[in-house]
């Protein structure tokens, strides 16, 4: 039994009600209700700017029970809208573990439910899609619902990416040897930092808004288009960027978000999906290897197969269950890029290769000048 028994609610835009008990801080919070189907890592999960905007639901009934510790964050702070789990661990176990979860979610200022039955908002969501939703602990009366109702179907995520990267430049691994890669944050996880440090590069995070330009300018070996949060087609600006860094023949590797973003400055399209792709067991089939990894994804979003123009690229992955787009390779320019997350080791090291090819890609293309 959890120590929390302050009553809180959970009210859908479609006037459904789901009462269980308060976690974390109080009061009410409106945000996109999604699920997850990851067993572990739920303290990436929380840290992953990708939830911009979005309450978020555990499929896996007991969470928080080896605890929280920084290392295994993904970007500093949380920007979930809220939090829903059937039941969390008051008393974790684990050597490395700071501190509870609920400890975890008051100090980020991130209001939680729990004691819900979260099997049957996972079916909701899958037969309906996915809804705006409000989290409160104030007393749900009938106009207090009528209320919140108006603010909850008006609610619209809106400048993600604007909302989640960083201000100005930081460089890591300074001592490093390696090449110079530029990682646009649109709301990077750092494990993709990670990678690119393990592989001996000198990595500048640069923020969202940075022009080919200024990219060009700075001499960079390499470009990596991160993940982040929100309606790709948002972001206008980036788009036009894109297009011009294609033209400059810098190679690039884009995850997620920037999969989708190099999408659209190639001339596709992408539209958004009835419940997303998030959790740990995506199937992947690699087409032309013909081989199927299992990933990790988080995305509200994909890029329509279609739609993207034979004179560019070809699609190179799909998704195993229902044949979306999970990765493009260009042939009109030095770029590839993956709908999944290779950096979240869901295989837990099937596609980090994709790393490796990035940094052969600009090796070929160095040798070649």
């Amino acid at each position: 039994m959890n120590g929390s028994t302050q009553t809180a609610s959970l009210l859908l835009s479609d006037g459904t009600v789901f009462t269980g008990y308060s976690f974390g801080v109080t009061g009410t919070t409106i945000g996109e209700v999604v699920f997850t189907t990851t067993m572990t890592g739920y303290q990436e999960v929380l840290t992953d700017p990708s939830y911009y905007g979005q309450i978020v639901t555990q499929t896996y009934p007991l969470i928080g029970n080896y605890g929280v510790n920084t290392e295994d964050f993904e970007s500093r702070r949380s920007v979930v809208k809220g939090y829903i789990v059937r039941e969390w661990c008051e008393v974790p176990s684990n050597f490395r573990s700071a501190e509870t979860i609920d400890a975890f979610l008051k100090q980020q200022n991130v209001i939680g439910l729990w004691g819900i039955d979260t099997r049957r908002l996972t079916r909701m969501l899958r037969e309906h899609g996915v809804m705006n939703g409000a989290i409160t602990t104030d007393e749900l009366t009938q106009e207090r619902k009528e209320q919140l109702l108006k603010e909850i179907r008006a609610f619209v995520i809106r400048d993600a990416v604007k909302s989640v990267t960083c201000k100005t430049p930081e460089v890591f691994g300074k001592d490093n040897t390696g090449y110079r890669i530029a990682l646009y944050d649109f709301g990077y996880k750092r494990n993709i930092l990670n990678h690119l440090l393990k592989r001996n590069a000198v990595v500048t995070v640069v923020p969202a808004g940075t022009t080919a330009e200024e990219i060009r300018a700075a001499g960079y070996d390499g470009v990596m288009l991160s993940n982040g949060p929100g309606d790709p087609e948002e972001n206008v600006e980036i788009i036009a960027e894109l297009k011009k860094l294609v033209e400059m023949d810098i190679p690039i590797f884009g995850i997620c978000l920037g999969h989708q973003l190099l999408a659209l400055a190639m001339g596709a399209k992408t539209y958004k999906l009835k419940y997303g792709h998030r959790g740990a067991n995506q199937p992947v089939k690699h087409l032309v290897k013909d081989r199927t990894y299992i990933t990790s994804q988080n995305h509200g979003f994909a890029v329509d197969n279609e739609s993207i123009p034979a004179e560019v690229g070809t699609v190179s992955h799909v998704n195993a269950n229902d044949n979306t787009c999970e990765g493009i390779k260009y042939t009109s320019a030095r770029a590839f890029t993956v709908q999944f997350h290779p950096e979240a080791s869901a295989g837990p090291n099937d596609t980090s290769y994709l790393f490796d090819d990035f940094f052969k890609m600009i090796g070929e293309g160095k040798s070649c000048r």
